[in-house]
C-alpha cells in the first residue's frame, strides 16, 4: 500500500460520491428510478471504505499527525473534499 494507490482510491471516492449525490440520488427520487443508485451506492461503499482504511495504515507509514489524519478523513464526507485533499497531502512537490 502506498501513496500512489490511495491518490487513486481517493480520487475515485470523490467521483463515486458526485455521481451518488449529483446523479443517481435525483434519479431516485425525483425520477423514481432506483438501479443506478443502487450500484453506485454500493460501489461507493466500498471506495469509502477502502479510503478510510487506506489513510489509517498510511497515517503510521507516512508519519502523519493526528490532525493531518483527521482533515484527510473529514474530506471523504465532503463534496469535492477528497479531490482537495490529493492535491494538498498527497501530490509530490
Amino acid at each position: 500500500m502506498n501513496i500512489k494507490n490511495f491518490r487513486l482510491i481517493s480520487i475515485l471516492e470523490g467521483i463515486s460520491y458526485l455521481l451518488l449525490f449529483g446523479v443517481t440520488m435525483p434519479l431516485k427520487y425525483m425520477a423514481d428510478f432506483h438501479g443506478p443508485n443502487k450500484i453506485i451506492g454500493m460501489i461507493h461503499g466500498i471506495l469509502f471504505i477502502t479510503y478510510v482504511a487506506m489513510a489509517l495504515v498510511l497515517q503510521r507509514k507516512q508519519n502523519w499527525s493526528y490532525a493531518t489524519l483527521f482533515i484527510i478523513l473529514m474530506c471523504s464526507v465532503v463534496p469535492f473534499g477528497t479531490f482537495w485533499m490529493e492535491r494538498r497531502y498527497l501530490r509530490p512537490a
